[in-house]
């Protein structure tokens, strides 16, 4: 558990303070939704920024802990963490800006506002300024040893999986192409380019994510992709706090090889529904086709994780019998 203690004030600070931005308009955006009626395809405005400033927020403060953990490298990660702290901020606040002003963000191809032509080149470069510095992370902490073999190893697939998660969303920017018309908070026309449905470009979706119940949505991906690394960090921090109440669970290898489990379950998770949305599928109403590859994937991580546990009890269990034999008892001869 040491290795997940590292005081807060060695946290990276700009990452910390992007955090607590996201935090407030969290709050703001929550009350938003109830005191503000207007909406955008049939959602509050504010829930927009709600969900940006809940992801933005959660992996800000992620990533201001993982940069304590490096050992080579560290100035370059800290600079690194700062240019996503800046650009995550631009980005959410530009959303915001929009969101306020009963209009779309992303997507928005409205060549007549000033506004939304000044904050449309923020929203795309934006992106992509994230996407790169998240790739060099990634880069970086692949090159040393942050921990631990389970911390290591949940830290790295996570890192892995959530840029595979940031990735998605460019993906879908230059391939899913949906021209059209709609209707912002504002009564006014707006011309979108695209959307986030596939199959269906407007969603029509799910209660606050809004994921589409009538088509594809790389939304989903993108969301279990992006926040794998904090499954995956809970579970590495579970099975140290359990380590102290079974013997089995001591040895370091063990704990990383059950989190080589999880990670195998959930990046097979990711594949699925990567692969629902790219058919026009959605989450909700998946085929045949999807059902058994979820199976496939569950009844592979059960077994993987069921050998490893059934190996290192066994093990756990020799070395107890075998102990008293290395170890006999000192011979007392009879007085």
């Amino acid at each position: 558990m040491t290795s997940f203690l590292t005081p807060v004030r060695a946290w990276h600070r700009p990452l910390v303070v992007c955090a607590a931005l996201m935090l407030g308009l969290v709050l703001v955006s929550g009350v938003g939704t109830v005191v503000d009626g207007r909406t955008l395809l049939d959602e509050s405005v504010w829930v927009k920024p709600l969900k940006f400033g809940f992801a933005f927020g959660l992996y800000a403060v992620t990533l201001a802990w993982l940069l304590t953990k490096l050992t080579r490298g560290r100035r370059l990660g800290r600079w690194l963490g700062t240019v996503f702290a800046v650009a995550a901020t631009v980005e959410v606040g530009a959303i915001t800006a929009q969101a306020a002003r009963g209009t779309f963000s992303h997507f928005n191809a409205d060549q007549t506002d000033p506004v939304t032509l000044a904050l449309v080149p923020l929203l795309t470069f934006g992106v992509m300024v994230i996407v790169i510095a998240q790739l060099v992370l990634a880069i970086v902490v692949l090159i040393q040893r942050t921990g631990g073999a389970a911390l290591n190893r949940a830290i790295r697939s996570g890192l892995a999986l959530a840029t595979f998660g940031m990735i998605v969303p460019v993906f879908w920017m230059v391939t899913e192409i949906h021209s059209r018309t709609v209707t912002d908070a504002n009564g006014h026309s707006v011309q979108m380019y695209q959307g986030h449905g596939i199959g269906d470009p407007d969603g029509h979706g799910m209660p606050l994510t809004n994921w589409s119940v009538t088509g594809g949505d790389f939304r989903v991906p993108h969301f279990f992709a992006l926040h794998g690394i904090q499954v995956l960090l809970l579970i590495t921090v579970v099975l140290a706090a359990l380590a102290a109440e079974h013997v089995w669970l001591r040895d370091e290898k063990v704990r990383a090889r059950l989190v080589g489990s999880v990670v195998l379950g959930y990046t097979g998770l990711v594949a699925v529904v990567t692969w629902q949305a790219w058919r026009g599928q959605s989450l909700i109403h998946p085929d045949t086709a999807t059902l058994l590859a979820v199976v496939a994937v569950l009844l592979l991580t059960v077994g993987t994780t069921a050998r490893v546990i059934v190996t290192a009890k066994r093990a756990t269990a020799e070395r107890a019998t075998a102990q008293p034999a290395e170890n006999p008892e000192p011979y007392h001869p009879a007085r």
